[in-house]
């Protein structure tokens, strides 16, 4: 359950613009993750390689050319229009939910129970879901301490989820503990913003 899927996806999506092609040879067409994180792909030819890196970039091999792949900057509305069938058989995004606990423990504020509602309903109106569940701490206490109280939040929510009948094979768990503040702060303080969980459901 950790594999990027959007990149997966990127790659499944080009390799299907790929056989796609008309054009004799290899041509691979570079697609955005949907969270916009960056991305590469490096096509090889016969005699030298290139690295597509932006958006878009498409690389081209013609049967019996000699060199490195061409590399020019396709148009996406016409990438889009031409492998439409494709594009429609994205999934959709992953949507993303934020739930906060108590100072110290694993109680969820009463204002998170409702967001624990909506991903909820989220995850299962999507057909096959899975859902990502990460715990984060404040800074107050022992590096040590946080990593384990991460954990033990991110396998709260997690129970919660399964209560509600999503089953748990379908869940991934994981405590960052306070190494991903949402609020930078110094260390021993107390934020109410980083004592989270964040839930991605995909």
């Amino acid at each position: 359950m950790t594999t990027d899927r959007a990149f997966l996806l990127a790659a499944t999506l080009a390799t299907a613009l790929l056989a796609a092609c008309s054009t004799p040879g290899t041509r691979v067409v570079l697609l955005p993750q949907a969270d916009d994180k960056p991305s590469a792909v490096i096509v090889r030819a016969k005699d030298g390689e290139e690295v597509l890196s932006k958006p878009y970039q498409r690389a081209t091999a013609a049967v019996g050319a000699s060199g490195a792949p061409v590399v020019d900057q396709a148009d996406p509305a016409k990438v889009q229009a031409d492998h439409k069938v494709l594009f429609d058989m994205r999934p959709p995004a992953p949507q993303r939910y934020t739930v906060y606990f108590e100072v110290g423990g694993t109680t969820l504020t009463p204002a998170s129970q409702q967001v624990m509602n909506e991903a909820l309903m989220a995850a299962q109106s999507r057909s096959g879901s899975d859902i990502v569940v990460t715990g984060h701490t404040d800074t107050k206490g022992a590096l040590e301490q946080n990593d384990m109280l991460s954990q033990r939040r991110a396998q709260e929510v997690v129970q919660l989820f399964v209560e509600r009948q999503f089953p748990a094979k379908r869940i991934e768990a994981v405590g960052r503990g306070e190494r991903e503040l949402a609020v930078p702060t110094a260390d021993e303080v107390d934020e109410p913003r980083n004592r989270r969980v964040t839930i991605e459901v995909r």
